[in-house]
């Protein structure tokens, strides 16, 4: 049977990753921090995924798995020297604490023979593939550095599975049972493989992968983000509650159709696509069962303003391409009265400081107006 090595047991590790290696034959070892789920994880050597639909669910017994506690590195770097495949699912934030362990095991593999491995980079992460790469070198010696360049892949992934907060209720009285959406299509970039493209269950290929990165972050991350700031604004509290509401639902639509076009201009494809992706986005985001809150969804307003990420991001394509940008225009606005979350400065200093827009670009001010009405109107 064919190994993999998954760091993170996680909702996204377990409730996705793990699902797809399993179901395509794959032996399993998760490693993580969290004890208690280790030792479950090695007690019963499997565990269940439930798929979560309106009006129904199903589940899944993923089997043939074990776990290691991740801060044994010795036991870490010996299972990747022993796998086919690797893949991480931490959190963007994590990466530099595994880095010593791969590092450790990717030399043992050096060591023995060097076959190449390829490691899916499963992080909401821009430019995952160089930022795990530098945190990896540091940590190699010399010698092996040319052998990591040529053997060892390092693949984005793009993560769209939803995988609401595990509650209580959810877990329906099993710790290791994982709640989530069907939606189990793995885009990566085809280009990255050192080993040869695996076969995966759900597995989708593409080069240049930045269109699929941008299509996560810019229809599907700003949608979510834009429906979780109007839902707030109208006192909602799920997702499904936004989503289900006829007014959000159009606004959220326009945004993300505006984002889809911007895209087909920049990548040249086809939009008949991406209008029909964002349409099953919106289906997706309905889903009662999920239980996805607007605080959830709509939180860390610093990230999902800056520059490059959803809200902000999404805004630049469309002023680039030539697009109308009044959706996500007033998604931004939104987002800087959002309740759950006080950012701290008047509203015209987040458009300067956190989004970086300019009172010299027309899209400052319309955005202000759009705000001082929201405030104004509530």
């Amino acid at each position: 049977m064919k190994k993999a090595v998954l760091y993170g047991a996680g909702n996204i590790g377990r409730g996705f990753i793990g699902q797809l290696l399993f179901e395509s034959g794959y032996q399993t070892t998760f490693i993580d921090v969290n004890t208690e789920l280790v030792q479950a994880l090695n007690e019963r050597g499997s565990y269940p995924v439930r798929i979560l639909a309106n009006e129904s669910c199903s589940d899944v017994q993923v089997e043939n798995v074990a776990a290691i506690d991740g801060r044994d590195e010795h036991a870490a770097a010996d299972a990747i020297v022993r796998a086919d495949l690797m893949a991480t699912a931490v959190g963007a934030n994590v990466l530099p604490r595994i880095a010593p362990a791969v590092a450790l095991g990717l030399y043992k593999r050096y060591e023995n023979g060097g076959a190449p491995l390829d490691i899916l980079i499963c992080e909401n992460l821009q430019n995952a593939g160089p930022v795990f790469r530098e945190l990896l070198l540091e940590r190699l010696p010399e010698a092996a550095r040319a052998w990591f360049d040529e053997s060892v892949g390092l693949v984005e992934t793009s993560i769209g599975r939803m995988v609401p907060l595990q509650t209580p209720e959810l877990r329906d009285g099993d710790e290791l049972r994982v709640c989530v959406e069907a939606y189990a299509s793995l885009p990566v970039d085809s280009a990255a493989f050192k080993a040869g493209i695996p076969a995966i269950r759900g597995i989708k290929p593409y080069s240049p992968f930045s269109f699929y990165v941008q299509r996560k972050l810019y229809i599907h991350n700003m949608g979510h983000a834009f429906a979780a700031y109007c839902g707030d604004y109208l006192g909602q509290t799920y997702i499904w509650e936004a989503v289900g509401t006829p007014d959000i639902e159009a606004v959220v639509r326009c945004a993300m159709i505006s984002s889809a076009d911007a895209l087909a201009k920049k990548y040249g494809v086809g939009s008949e696509e991406l209008h029909a992706h964002v349409e099953d986005l919106l289906f997706r985001f309905a889903n009662r069962r999920l239980g996805d809150t607007v605080y959830r969804v709509g939180r860390d307003l610093r990230r999902k303003l800056a520059p490059g990420d959803r809200m902000t991001g999404a805004l630049r394509l469309c002023l680039e391409s030539g697009c109308d940008y009044t959706g996500i225009a007033l998604g931004i606005a939104l987002a800087l009265r959002f309740s759950h979350e006080a950012l701290e400065m008047p509203a015209a200093l987040a458009l300067k400081e956190i989004c970086q827009i300019g009172e010299d670009e027309p899209v400052y001010a319309r955005i202000l107006e759009m705000y001082e009405k929201a405030v104004r109107d509530p």
